[in-house]
């Protein structure tokens, strides 16, 4: 007997994409770079709503400090707008008359420099071979002179400020109004999606919020004692600019990994023509241990609940701030990377949640 006839399954060719199908990705194609097309032409505009973002999460605890002690909303913000500009005009105001009173100092004190730098058998032969103590004196002479050109580019860079008055008060407006009505407008975006993916993304929200606020607020406390403690062991040096010095050491340590080590070498090199080898040696040591205490111990506190990024992501992160905004974007960097991280936390941790189920294979 012969076996039976099976039955051979046929295969079915696979059908194409229905016309419905292609017209829907040639549209949502068509609409993606008309975005982006659309974001291209508004880039600066978007760049200042980033920046008035950026800023009204930064300033969101420093406001609701202010509201838990009873102020209004409105009054808070205000309040933390004096105390921003208060601040900056008590640095204008800690930087400017020292520079001017030590540079006339300076300019006074070369020459002895000068004179005992000829102490140096090695320097002598030099000097004396291409005469660099007297041209160095005679620049000396000029710093008053120099000093005077640089107030006239101060006054040049501060006109071109003021040319930029409309987006600084854009920006502040565009903040104000966002720490104002920020919640509602929160509550308004977690909620187009619908009640049901409300939760997720409120939650997700609540997180970046949480990480770029902190991050803020502990990039400027760190700041703050990297500035305070430069200017205690310069006073103890006696290093001329000690204030000026501080407020740069405070002020590049903004800027993560590199800032500090670039704000110590420049101080370095101020401590060679005051009090060489002894400042210069003093202020190494004190610079690394300071280094060590801040990247062991300082950072790991203040971000340990915050921030928590790969190094190799900071790094990353800042060379393409850097170059897409320069010092800003080296300054939002670190906030961003953490963004962007958390979202794609939340995105892997779900990824299995609109998977197709498998079908499982018949037995033979």
């Amino acid at each position: 007997m012969s076996d039976p006839e099976r039955t051979v399954p046929r295969t079915v060719a696979a059908e194409g994409p229905s016309t419905r199908s292609i017209v829907r990705i040639v549209l949502t194609v068509a609409a993606t770079m008309g975005l982006l097309y659309v974001a291209w032409i508004v880039r600066d505009v978007l760049l200042l709503v980033f920046i008035a973002v950026f800023l009204a999460v930064a300033m969101g605890p420093a406001v609701a400090f202010f509201r838990r002690r009873g102020l209004p909303q409105g009054l808070s913000i205000l309040t933390v707008y004096v105390l921003i500009g208060a601040a900056i005009v008590g640095v204008g105001l800690l930087i400017v008359p020292p520079i001017v009173s030590q540079v006339d100092d300076l300019s006074r004190d070369i020459p002895g420099y000068v004179a005992d730098l000829r102490d140096n058998q090695t320097f002598r032969e030099y000097d004396d071979r291409y005469d660099i103590s007297a041209k160095i004196n005679e620049q000396a002479a000029k710093l008053p002179e120099r000093l005077g050109d640089a107030a006239g580019v101060l006054q040049s860079i501060t006109v071109g400020v003021f040319g930029a008055l409309v987006q600084l008060v854009t920006v502040l407006t565009m903040t104000f109004f966002l720490l104002l009505d920020g919640t509602l407008i929160a509550n308004w975006l977690l909620r187009i999606r619908g009640r049901r993916r409300e939760a997720r993304y409120r939650k997700l929200a609540e997180e970046i919020y949480r990480s770029v606020g902190g991050y803020v607020a502990g990039n400027l406390l760190i700041s703050v004692l990297a500035g305070t403690t430069t200017y205690i062991m310069l006073t103890i040096l006696d290093v001329p600019f000690a204030v000026p010095l501080a407020v740069l050491m405070a002020f590049l340590d903004l800027i993560p990994l590199v800032g500090a080590t670039l704000g110590g070498i420049a101080i370095g090199i101020v401590t060679v023509f005051t009090d060489w080898p002894t400042a210069t040696l003093v202020w190494a040591v004190f610079f690394l241990i300071y280094q060590q205490v801040e990247n062991n111990v300082l950072q790991p506190v203040v971000y340990r609940r915050t921030v928590n990024v790969a190094p190799l992501a900071v790094i990353v992160a800042i060379l393409i701030g850097g170059s897409l905004l320069g010092i800003l974007g080296a300054l939002v960097a670190i906030p961003v990377a953490a963004t962007i991280q958390i979202i794609l936390r939340d995105m892997w941790s779900r990824r299995g949640e609109h998977a197709p189920a498998e079908v499982a294979e018949a037995p033979g």
